[in-house]
């Protein structure tokens, strides 16, 4: 099934008071009817905070699946649920990261964007969900969602279709990589492979030669 834009998102910095100590995070992301303006770095007029971590030429934009949500949904039911809850720029249907694969590249709306890496979640998740284990539950969940590099920049709007413009069928899934990175054994091949492949974004490849 194809995959679609559902939901634009952006958000401004808020300050949250974690154990104690006064954290800004631009986590917080709500739909805008408007779309969004995807620059080289980030999406034009949103919160990047922690531009260690966030932004950037290989996290430009975070993209997560509309599918997870119900997993969500069930596991937080009291929370007041909209796009966006994940941090994500662009929610999308029918996204599977053992289908993506790093190094593939879409043309979506104005744009065309190449896969860098899956989402390595930080504590402000645990925040965002009042929930101290939710990094923990995130990871071994396995719907880490995907993060991208910015080929050529424009506008994305709610319904516009991404298409697979180019892929590299020996590269590795966004899944196979966010398995790797958490796994205490790891498979060598596939972390060769990994390490070998310039798609991959290099923070990501520093965290797995860790």
């Amino acid at each position: 099934m194809a995959m679609k834009v559902v939901s634009t998102n952006k958000g401004k910095p808020v300050e949250i008071n974690y154990h104690g100590s006064i954290v800004k995070t631009g986590m917080y992301k709500y739909p805008v009817s408007e779309g969004i303006y995807l620059g080289k770095e980030d999406v034009r007029d949103d919160s990047v905070v922690d531009r260690r971590y966030h932004g950037g030429m290989d996290k430009a934009c975070y993209w997560y699946s509309t599918k997870h949500y119900e997993f969500w949904k069930n596991r937080f039911p009291k929370l007041d649920w909209d796009f966006g809850m994940f941090g994500e720029n662009l929610s999308i249907s029918n996204l599977d990261e053992g289908d993506v694969r790093i190094g593939d590249i879409y043309e979506i709306g104005e744009c065309l964007v190449q896969v860098s890496q899956p989402r390595q979640p930080c504590f402000k998740l645990n925040y965002r969900f009042s929930c101290d284990t939710m990094v923990k539950e995130f990871i071994d969940a396995g719907f880490p969602g995907v993060y991208i590099r910015v080929l050529r920049e424009g506008r994305i709007s709610v319904g516009d279709e991404l298409i697979l413009k180019e892929r590299n069928e020996d590269s590795l899934s966004v899944r196979d990589v966010y398995q790797l990175l958490y796994q205490l054994e790891k498979d060598s091949l596939l972390l060769q492979k990994a390490m070998h492949d310039t798609a991959l974004a290099s923070s990501c490849k520093r965290d797995l030669s860790k």
